[in-house]
């Protein structure tokens, strides 16, 4: 069911506190941590603690929780003192999504060329 945990995903264990995270903030709907495989300087992963697979997914079930999930990408980017930073939202494997658990990445700290990729 859209929003339930799902037992083989890596995100819902970290919301669970069954794999280990560098956990930066945490508010009743979300969590925000440090990506294990940083593409910047400051590399945050922001995800919302209800299991979706993708934005589109998230946004059409529940549009005030991806308006969380946006709002504390922004307050994490404040947290991480980053006077500029991108918020990218990746969906399905062919645009580099690797873990189905809808996730906004914060990349700042180096210059971020567009068009990216």
């Amino acid at each position: 069911m859209a929003g339930e945990p799902q037992a083989d995903c890596l995100f819902c264990k970290i919301v669970a506190g069954e794999v280990p995270a560098t956990v930066v903030r945490r508010t009743e709907t979300t969590v925000a941590f440090r990506d294990i495989n940083p593409q910047a300087p400051t590399h945050v992963l922001v995800i919302p603690k209800a299991h979706y697979p993708n934005a589109a997914s998230l946004a059409a079930a529940e549009p005030l929780l991806a308006a969380d999930l946006l709002r504390e990408a922004g307050e994490v980017a404040a947290q991480e003192k980053a006077e500029a930073y991108r918020i990218v939202l990746n969906t399905g494997s062919g645009a580099g999504q690797t873990v189905f658990h809808v996730h906004a990445h914060i990349l700042a700290g180096r210059g971020l060329e567009w068009p990216p990729g």
